[in-house]
């Protein structure tokens, strides 16, 4: 499965909106996301399992690009 993970690049600064980036990475569930993730050096704020058809429009955009560590 597909997951989108939306944060913050840094996790010493309060989330602003504007500022939240976001990433694409496979996973069997959102356990195995924060686990692969955990090493990294920013702030998680949502994480969104994405079905068929989001995946399809998700993968349609220049910058959709799969995760690897």
């Amino acid at each position: 499965m597909i997951f989108k993970v939306f944060y913050q690049e840094t996790s010493t600064e309060t989330p602003v909106r504007e500022k939240t980036r976001s990433l694409y990475i496979e996973a069997n569930d959102e356990v195995e996301v924060r686990q692969n993730l955990k090493t990294e050096p920013f702030h998680i704020e949502h994480i969104d399992a994405l079905s068929e058809k989001h995946l399809a429009y998700e993968e349609r955009q220049p910058d959709f690009k799969l995760w690897k560590k």
